[in-house]
């Protein structure tokens, strides 16, 4: 997007806040139905055995035939399926706030990688802001039990998170853009009584 983060002002905080905190930030459309909030964040290569980053494969498949999920064919991702990927995690809660501790328990799993502290500080913010406006924005008003589906990939390098939702179509963009300029008119509208306060009304004699 071509925006300056610092022109998003803080009635859309929320999308600030991830913008910050991510290197790559989209919200996609996926089918009829489904949204894709995609938050991805580089750093150096990861310094590991061959060995381990082989046993958590290894891991990872046996979870995947035990537990399948279809949300992605990850045989049409070349990347996801080749030596890039390191660990692949997936959860599905319902959509509740207390659900979040669940979230945030699932996502500590990734402090036994030697990824940087502060990326995975970074985020596990990121995931808590986009969980919990799922819940709050894409799904208000929809059941409980409405899913909320969670994947995480862990490449060589990068790390990327995914959460799915089935609220109504969201074009990112245009909603920066709508913040924007209702925070100019706001401006605007603030400037102009103050300008009326500041000039002496006449006082005919």
């Amino acid at each position: 997007m071509s925006f300056n983060i610092n022109e998003i002002p803080e009635g859309g905080r929320g999308i600030k806040l991830m913008w910050q905190l991510a290197d790559e930030l989209s919200y996609t459309r996926i089918g009829a139905s489904r949204n894709c909030l995609m938050i991805r964040k580089t750093y150096e290569e990861i310094l590991s055995s061959p060995s381990n980053i082989e046993k958590g494969k290894i891991l990872e498949q046996l979870i995947e035939f035990i537990y399948p999920w279809n949300s992605l064919n990850d045989k049409d991702n070349p990347e996801l399926s080749g030596d890039l990927l390191i660990k692949k995690m997936r959860l599905q809660v319902k959509t509740e706030l207390s659900a979040l501790n669940e979230v945030l328990q699932w996502y500590d799993r990734l402090s036994k990688l030697p990824i940087p502290q502060l990326v995975l500080w970074k985020c596990q913010l990121a995931l808590a802001e986009g969980f919990t406006n799922a819940v709050r924005y894409a799904h208000q008003g929809m059941p409980l039990e409405t899913p909320i589906k969670l994947e995480i990939w862990v490449f060589n390098g990068w790390l990327e998170i995914r959460i799915w939702d089935w609220g109504k179509p969201f074009d990112l963009e245009a909603k920066v853009r709508e913040i924007i300029e209702r925070e100019q008119i706001s401006c605007f509208e603030s400037e102009g009584l103050i300008g009326e306060m500041l000039v002496p009304s006449t006082v005919e004699s």
